[in-house]
């Protein structure tokens, strides 16, 4: 079985009932200050932490005054709107406490999907943790519609975990792990200690979302473990409502733990490998010795360009002797303006451009050769 400590990037992901008061529509202060004792205790150990946290519509309508009954579109986005600012504030007080700086990372389901705006987030994402922030995320509710929601936290941690390489990911729920049948009615359900494979057997013990006979939300966490397990990364699913969650499934709470085949970036490298290229760049030797190095690809060794292809698509990469192809990248700048910085230092690139641009052409995190 999996252990949280063991894990070097970790995701957590929070639901509204765990932070906000049902009855009250008051923040749970105390909890929220429970989860921080263990963000620091996991950053004492040189972990990196990303918590993505709902909350916001379910604080916004309290003090909106919207009370209980369904919310429409416009309101639901009004009370996110409000409830974001004292989420953001609550994290920002509790963490502080420990001498942790937090960052607020807004996203949609688009953000995810499309790979410039994936690339972006997760640019985003690791530049804060590398400069010791603690990003909290949550789906952007004030703007996002039906069309472009995830409409659960579940999925969106897990395209999180995936978009950082995060190598643990834990589900903070309202059971204590996956079930062969709902714990609720039937008293004789068993709990999985780990699973290994999602089988159709797995899956339909989950239950119907559509059937309303879903267990929990088990269907969406079912959907987010496939993710986790396929980026490489080991998925949790435990008890939150307890003190201290995160450091209670390190010291043996129930929980099931969803093993991958894989580590991260081996299941990284194969996902981009497995990508069609929209276009080839050449590149000098010096650049591949670099490249075999295990450094990034600077505009400085481009010696061609061919193709047609936008920022976060995939190229191939190629000798310029005699065109082999070497592997396959997310480039991080569209054909036009790679054939325009080709042959050029990275200090050049705002020159030639007119507008600042990242130093790399191509990230060696995001190549497989």
């Amino acid at each position: 079985m999996a252990t949280l400590i063991e894990g070097k990037r970790i995701v957590a992901k929070i639901g509204s009932a765990l932070l906000v008061d049902a009855d009250t529509g008051e923040l749970r202060a105390d909890w929220l200050g429970g989860l921080a004792e263990d963000v620091a205790w996991l950053r004492a150990q040189g972990k990196d932490v990303i918590l993505v946290s709902s909350g916001s519509i379910a604080l916004g309508r309290g003090l909106l005054g919207l009370g209980r009954d369904a919310l429409s579109l416009e309101q639901s986005q009004a009370a996110a709107a409000v409830g974001q600012i004292r989420l953001a504030r609550a994290y920002e007080e509790a963490l502080a406490a420990h001498g942790i700086l937090t960052a607020q990372v807004l996203v949609t389901l688009e953000d995810t999907e499309n790979r410039r705006r994936f690339l972006n987030s997760r640019a985003t994402l690791e530049t804060l943790l590398s400069m010791g922030a603690v990003p909290i995320v949550n789906e952007n509710d004030s703007v996002a519609t039906d069309e472009i929601r995830y409409g659960d936290n579940d999925r969106l941690a897990s395209r999180v975990a995936m978009s950082v390489w995060a190598d643990r990911l834990v589900l903070l729920s309202d059971v204590d792990g996956f079930y062969t049948a709902s714990p609720v009615i039937d008293p004789a359900a068993q709990r999985f200690d780990t699973i290994t494979e999602i089988t159709a057997e797995i899956q339909a013990m989950a239950g119907d979302a559509a059937s309303g006979l879903s267990k929990g939300g088990m269907v969406t966490k079912l959907a987010a473990a496939r993710t986790a397990m396929a980026s490489g990364c080991a998925m949790a699913i435990t008890l939150g409502n307890v003190a201290r969650p995160l450091r209670a499934l390190q010291d043996g709470a129930n929980a099931t733990w969803f093993l991958p085949t894989a580590n991260p970036r081996i299941a990284r490298k194969g996902w981009i490998g497995a990508m069609k290229a929209r276009g080839r760049i050449r590149l000098d030797d010096g650049a591949i010795a670099a490249l075999r190095d295990g450094r990034s690809l600077l505009p400085a060794g481009v010696r061609g360009v061919t193709g047609r292809f936008g920022r976060g698509d995939p190229v191939a990469i190629c000798r310029s002797v005699d065109g082999a192809e070497l592997g396959i990248g997310l480039i991080r700048y569209s054909s036009d303006e790679t054939r325009k910085i080709a042959g050029h230092r990275s200090d050049e690139i705002a020159e030639i451009l007119g507008y600042p641009g990242r130093a790399v052409l191509i990230h060696r995190d995001d190549m497989a050769l």
